[in-house]
C-alpha cells in the first residue's frame, strides 16, 4: 500500500506566504544598519558543532542548539545566532570593526506562542569599542523604532556592577545567581527568592531593589554615567536597571534590553563581550517579533495588463510601466478569468490592450476597488499608477 508522506512543515518551523511586511522591516533595517557605517556579511547556516557551543556550553540557548551528523560522522549544528562567528570573521580586522547581519537562525526548544525554532535575527555589532560605540549603537535602535512606529523602553545594566554586588555578598557561584535574577521579569519574586536561597545568595534581591541612587556608591557605576552622558549627546532616554542581566555568559559589561510598554518580552537586545580577547558591542533585534508591533505601510500597488488579442503590445507596454518603476503582471487570458485573477490577489487596477486602445494610444484602466474605468494615454499611465 502506498504510503501518505507527510506534506505539513515540522513543529516550531512555517511557511511564511505574504511576506511584504517583513521584507520592506528587513529593507528599513539594513538602510539604517548601513547610515552608521556597518558592512553585511553572510555566515554558514551550519558549523562544526564544538565551535557553535564554545566556552558557553551552560547557557540555555547553547543547551538547545539544533545538531547534526553527516556522511562523514562529523558533529554538526545549525547556528543559534551570529555572535560567536564573528571569532573568526573579525581575525585581522581594522579595528573599530562594524559589521550587520540579518539571517535565519535556529533553536531545538519547545514551542511557545509567537516562537520559533527558526527566526529571522538581525545583529549590529562593532569589535573593538568603547562606550561611545554602545551609545551609538543604542542610537540605532531609538532612529530604528522611531521608524517602525514602535514605542520602547532602552534598559540597560552592567555585569561588572552585578559582579561587585555579588563580591560584596561573598556569593560564589555567580553564573547561577545571574541566571535565577535573569528570571525576575518572568518569574515571582519569591520563587526567585526561593531558587537563590540555595546559593545563600537571596539578599541580593532587596539590594538590586533600591534606588538609583544607591549604586553610585559601587566603582562599576562609573560605566552606567558614561553610558547616560553618551546617550544623552544622541538626545536619547536609557532606563538603568539593577536586575537586567541578559541570559549569554559572555557579557562582559554593558548590557540592554528593548522593550515595548505593556508588551510581554522583548524586540532586542544584547551587550558587550570579548571577541579573541577585543572589547566588543552588539545587539541583535527579533524580526518575528519587530513584524508583529511595527506600523509599516506596504506598497502593494500592481496592475494587472490584460492582453485583448494584443499581445505584443501588452508586453511592450509591461515593459514601459516597469522601466517606470510600475510592478505589472501580465495576462493572456479571457477577461472573466482574468478579472477573477486580479480579484483573488487583491490587485488594485487593470489596464486592457485591445485593438481599439492599441489605436487610441489610450488605455482603459479600471480601479477593482470603486470599479470607476477611465482611459488614460500611454504617456500618462505610468504617472497615473505610480499616485
Amino acid at each position: 500500500m502506498e504510503s501518505k508522506m507527510k506534506t505539513e512543515t515540522v513543529k516550531g518551523f512555517r511557511d511564511i506566504e505574504n511576506a511584504s511586511k517583513r521584507f520592506e522591516i528587513r529593507k528599513i533595517i539594513e538602510e539604517t544598519f548601513k547610515l552608521y557605517g556597518f558592512e553585511g556579511v553572510e555566515t554558514p547556516v551550519v558549523e562544526y558543532e564544538e565551535f557553535v557551543k564554545g566556552e558557553n556550553s551552560g547557557d540555555d540557548a547553547v543547551s538547545d542548539i539544533f545538531k547534526l551528523e553527516d556522511k562523514g560522522k562529523r558533529k554538526l549544528a545549525l547556528r543559534y545566532e551570529f555572535t560567536f562567528q564573528l571569532k573568526r570573521l573579525a581575525k585581522n580586522k581594522k579595528l573599530p570593526w562594524k559589521r550587520y547581519q540579518i539571517g535565519e537562525v535556529f533553536r531545538d526548544e519547545p514551542v511557545k506562542a509567537n516562537r520559533w525554532r527558526q527566526f529571522t535575527q538581525c545583529d549590529i555589532d562593532t569589535i573593538g569599542s568603547s562606550v561611545r560605540d554602545e551609545a551609538e549603537i543604542l542610537k540605532i535602535v531609538s532612529e530604528l523604532m522611531d521608524k517602525l512606529g514602535i514605542k520602547v523602553e532602552i534598559n540597560v545594566n552592567n555585569r561588572k556592577l552585578l559582579n561587585e554586588i555579588i563580591d560584596e555578598l561573598k556569593i560564589k557561584k555567580k553564573e547561577q545567581v545571574m541566571r535565577e535574577i535573569d528570571k525576575l521579569d518572568k518569574l515571582d519574586e519569591k520563587e526567585v527568592k526561593a531558587n537563590l536561597k540555595k546559593y545563600e545568595a537571596e539578599k541580593i534581591i532587596d539590594i538590586l531593589k533600591k534606588p538609583k541612587s544607591y549604586f553610585k556608591k559601587y566603582e562599576s557605576y562609573n560605566e552606567i554615567e558614561e553610558l547616560e552622558k553618551y546617550c544623552k549627546f544622541y538626545n536619547i532616554k536609557i532606563n538603568f536597571v539593577a536586575f537586567l542581566v541578559r541570559g549569554l555568559s559572555y557579557y562582559n559589561g554593558s548590557v540592554f534590553e528593548i522593550k515595548v510598554p505593556k508588551v510581554d518580552g522583548s524586540v532586542a537586545g544584547g551587550g558587550s563581550y570579548l571577541v579573541n580577547g577585543v572589547q566588543s558591542t552588539g545587539i541583535a533585534f527579533g524580526l518575528d517579533r519587530i513584524e508583529q508591533l511595527a506600523n509599516v505601510e506596504v506598497d502593494n500597488k500592481k496592475v494587472l495588463i490584460i492582453s485583448i488579442g494584443k499581445d505584443k503590445e501588452t508586453v511592450e507596454l509591461a515593459d514601459k510601466l516597469r522601466g517606470e518603476g510600475v510592478a505589472c503582471v501580465v495576462s493572456f487570458d479571457k477577461v472573466g478569468k482574468a478579472l477573477e485573477y486580479a480579484n483573488s490577489y487583491s490587485i488594485p487596477y487593470v489596464v486592457f490592450v485591445g485593438e481599439e486602445e492599441v489605436k487610441k494610444k489610450k488605455f482603459k484602466l479600471k480601479d477593482m476597488g470603486s470599479g470607476e474605468e477611465s482611459f488614460v494615454s500611454e504617456r500618462d499611465i505610468g504617472k497615473k499608477l505610480r499616485i
